[in-house]
């Protein structure tokens, strides 16, 4: 059996729950009153990036306020539902928790797993048993392609399609970029398109491999090159030089500049 609930946590969802019916009861707020569960699709977006913004910058105190934020967008499509008569928050809560003790054996019944890679196969075992029709289904389409790749990869793992050894994902890497590179010297745009995107696939595999994740590499190698970037504009906007009339060799030895000033920082 599953532990006991905070019945602070239970009184506070409570409350929650009350102020979103009321929001949207008839002297409720007009703009609650108006959305969809489509209309609210972006903000539930929203809401989930600035949830990995707080992670990123490490602000706890932003994490605890967008984590309130991404809970009211299901408090909200909750209240939507209920109202069509399709389902309520309770019935939200109960599915996942019923989910969640079907899928951990280890923990709500007998069965004995010792390692997280050994849950996540069980996990995939589970699934398949309760219906799905691929090992690879379920992962939203919405999500961004890097990240898509990465999860199906994880998924199609599971069931031991996935090399058990880092040489051959490099190798592969290897072969993707040389056709990668013919498609270039063929200059055909739809054969460089495909090529690219099986390297692209590649590396994601080769994160994977290394346990990296891509989306948070990327995230974070894009945030590193603004600042560095803005910190070249703040260099020639100080000399009241206009960037643009700056040859890439001064703009290069400035970013190289920035880069060693950077790693000496973080050294100390």
């Amino acid at each position: 059996m599953p532990p006991e609930s905070n019945a602070g946590a239970g009184a506070e969802f409570e409350e929650l729950v009350a102020i979103m019916a009321q929001l949207r009861g008839p002297e409720g707020c007009p703009w609650d009153k108006e959305q969809t569960h489509e209309s609210l699709r972006q903000y539930l977006i929203e809401e989930a990036y600035e949830v990995l913004e707080a992670l990123d910058t490490g602000d706890i105190k932003h994490l605890k306020e967008e984590l309130g934020d991404l809970l009211l967008q299901v408090v909200f499509h909750a209240q939507i539902a209920s109202e069509a008569d399709q389902f309520d928050v309770a019935e939200v809560i109960r599915g996942i928790s019923e989910k969640l003790i079907r899928r951990h054996p280890n923990v709500f019944g007998n069965q004995t797993i010792n390692t997280a890679e050994e849950q996540s196969i069980n996990w995939e075992k589970i699934k398949k048993a309760e219906g799905k029709s691929s090992t690879i289904a379920g992962v939203p389409i919405a999500l961004s392609a890097l990240l898509r790749a990465w999860r199906i990869q994880q998924k199609a793992a599971t069931v031991g399609f996935d090399w058990p050894e880092l040489q051959p994902v490099w190798d592969k890497l290897e072969e993707e970029l040389e056709e990668f590179k013919q498609a270039c010297r063929n200059e055909t745009p739809a054969e460089m398109e495909e090529e690219f995107g099986d390297l692209l696939f590649s590396l994601v595999n080769l994160s994977r491999h290394l346990s990296i994740n891509p989306e948070d590499a990327l995230r974070s190698t894009t945030e590193k090159f603004i600042r560095r970037f803005q910190k070249v504009e703040a260099f020639f906007d100080n000399k009241n030089q206009n960037l643009t009339d700056a040859t890439l060799t001064e703009m290069d030895q400035v970013w190289d500049t920035i880069k060693q000033e950077e790693r000496a920082g973080a050294k100390e």
